[in-house]
């Protein structure tokens, strides 16, 4: 039997990681939410983010929070570009070929970086790790809380956004009616083009909370995605609320997991618990019935 403060530290850290969990997530249903695809480079493009934080500190010594202020605007230009140029146009408007352009956008990137930085490990040498936040008894990691603040503090920014906003209207209005949004003059693949390089964004933000505590590689990010796509599902496929409850639920299910069946079991629990969800309610949490 575990004391109290174990279990109460267990479920801490698990709703901190899964914060960060859920802003990895909250790129990838707002891309199925608006263009109605699964984006299959979303790992690879994590990657591409966390590789640049890292790049940032090795060589100019820039701290991987203050490295956001460069990085998200540089990976919404990258996603931008990449859906105004090269997704939409390769794709010719067919969802089918859209998977597999960004499926093959996945394999480039991972081999351009297997490729420029070989399959060795990196990681920042940075006090930062170290540090704690003493809260009566229990002993939080400093990353871990600035993780889960920024993460609430992107999602609540996203939501303003969407509900806010001209863009985020126009936004909404193409991922419920493209052809009506289209009659009344909104550029859709402008739209389409802004929703991902939003997607891109809320990976790079996520990148620079992670890397103080976890390496890169080139395949850093398909270990990351593979647990977002289990929150989308969870959430219900295109819901914000949806990615940041799951991402939540996740988080503790991994962390107990792990203090129960160990580190390297610690993912058993997630793809339980999305199986269970699968079963009682496919359309996810958030998601709505048909």
């Amino acid at each position: 039997m575990y004391a109290p403060q174990i279990l109460i530290e267990a479920a801490l850290n698990g709703l901190m990681t899964g914060a960060v969990y859920a802003l990895i997530a909250l790129g990838l249903t707002l891309v199925y939410g608006v263009l109605h695809i699964i984006n299959f480079a979303h790992g690879a493009l994590l990657t591409v983010a966390m590789f640049a934080v890292w790049g940032a500190f090795a060589l100019v010594h820039v701290d991987p929070y203050l490295a956001m202020v460069g990085i998200v605007p540089l990976m919404f230009g990258l996603g931008y570009g990449l859906q105004r140029f090269v997704i939409g146009p390769a794709s010719h408007g067919n969802d089918n070929n859209v998977l597999l352009v960004t499926l093959g956008l996945s394999i480039v990137l991972e081999n351009g970086l297997l490729a420029l930085f070989r399959s060795d490990t990196r990681a920042l040498d940075s006090d930062a790790a170290l540090q704690v936040i003493e809260l009566g008894p229990l002993l939080l990691s400093t990353p871990r809380v600035i993780g889960f603040v920024a993460a609430i503090a992107v999602t609540g920014l996203l939501w303003l956004l969407l509900n806010r906003s001209d863009t985020g209207r126009a936004i909404r209005a193409v991922a419920r009616e493209k052809l009506g949004a289209r009659l009344v003059g909104i550029e859709v693949d402008h739209v389409y083009a802004v929703t991902f390089g939003i997607g891109c964004a809320c990976l790079a933000v996520a990148a620079c909370l992670l890397m103080p505590t976890y390496y890169v590689n080139p395949r850093s990010g398909a270990a990351f995605v593979l647990v977002a796509f289990t929150i989308v599902v969870l959430g219900g496929m295109g819901s914000i609320a949806g990615a940041l409850v799951g991402g939540l639920i996740i988080g503790v299910v991994e962390s107990f997991s792990g203090l129960l069946l160990g580190d390297s079991l610690g993912q058993i629990g997630i793809f339980l618990i999305f199986i269970l969800v699968l079963l009682v309610r496919p359309t996810g949490l958030f998601g709505a019935r048909a």
